[in-house]
């Protein structure tokens, strides 16, 4: 691990950067982010992102340090701050692929905060990887609590497109770089950036308003872990997933409602009517709501 150094993206911020073997595509890294000048706490939060995606929501962090916690999050390899010219972005055949990722960052921030358990946040398929490694990834008992901001327990897709679907995810266990450029709606990112109809600011190189497509092993990757949740885990932290309703334009809710209960032994539900796919990123009032439920059942967690 390299040493603590000013974040390029947000002012506040630090990172530092978490080497690993060379994978398939070469160098392969993930970069560890936490907020700088945090007074100490007693409790840490490790924040996961979904696709196409990074850590920018500042506020979050800035929220949970308000709360008396420590915040770090973590760009995934390949994904956000962790992207290089040499590899597809946001590509793996495998989720397990980000289990490396998550038990050195788990290791880093325990060391660093001298604690021995710290709770996990996913969003979307950070809450897929999130939710397969809190059940059998290396570190699972070091996690004291689970977080899940929509998590991605299911495709959504009409059922006219489920068989085209399926055959890109077969497809995807021999041919994983096939790629489909339209995966991804530009709507939705369009209703968070400021540059259009939202109020939020990042980088759309690294978040790109038309995304950076879908290749065919990324969609074998996450069709196996749907069938891993779906077929019930045994998660032992307590787990919270929370969700929108109709308003979440990339996820159906029902299928988190209806699949969020075979994640663990203590699993609650909370629903956020009206809120974006990413709950945080919500207007005002519905974000609210979001940080009151989170904190207070992290609070009945001790």
């Amino acid at each position: 691990m390299s040493a603590w150094t000013p974040d390029k993206l947000l002012e506040g911020f630090e990172t530092t950067e978490i080497a690993f073997p060379d994978d398939y595509e070469g160098a392969a890294w993930a970069t560890l982010v936490r907020k700088s000048g945090m007074p100490r706490a007693p409790r840490v939060m490790l924040y996961v992102h979904g696709f196409i995606d990074y850590f920018f929501q500042a506020h979050m962090a800035e929220r949970f340090v308000a709360e008396g916690w420590r915040f770090y999050a973590l760009d995934l390899r390949k994904c956000g701050r962790s992207m290089s010219a040499h590899q597809r972005p946001n590509c793996c055949k495998d989720l397990e692929e980000y289990f490396a990722d998550l038990t050195r960052a788990i290791d880093l921030v325990l060391k660093e905060e001298g604690l021995g358990r710290l709770a996990l946040m996913g969003h979307s398929t950070g809450g897929l990887s999130c939710s397969l490694y809190a059940d059998y990834g290396e570190r699972r008992d070091r996690i004291s609590a689970l977080v899940l901001n929509s998590p991605f327990l299911d495709f959504r897709a009409p059922a006219s497109r489920r068989r085209e679907l399926a055959i890109a995810c077969t497809l995807g266990r021999w041919f994983p770089y096939l790629h489909n450029p339209n995966a991804v709606l530009p709507a939705y990112v369009k209703s968070l950036h400021r540059d259009h109809a939202g109020e939020w600011q990042f980088d759309l190189r690294l978040k790109p308003v038309e995304g950076f497509g879908a290749y065919f092993g990324w969609l074998h990757a996450v069709r196996t872990g749907h069938r891993q949740v779906q077929s019930t885990l045994d998660i032992r932290c307590p787990v919270l997933s929370m969700y929108s309703d109709e308003s979440d334009i990339v996820l159906d809710w029902h299928h988190i409602a209806r699949f969020s209960p075979r994640l663990g032994r203590r699993v609650t539900l909370a629903q956020f009517p009206g809120a974006f796919h990413d709950l945080v990123l919500s207007r005002a009032g519905i974000r609210e709501q979001v940080f009151v439920r989170m904190f207070e059942w992290l609070g009945q967690q001790g």
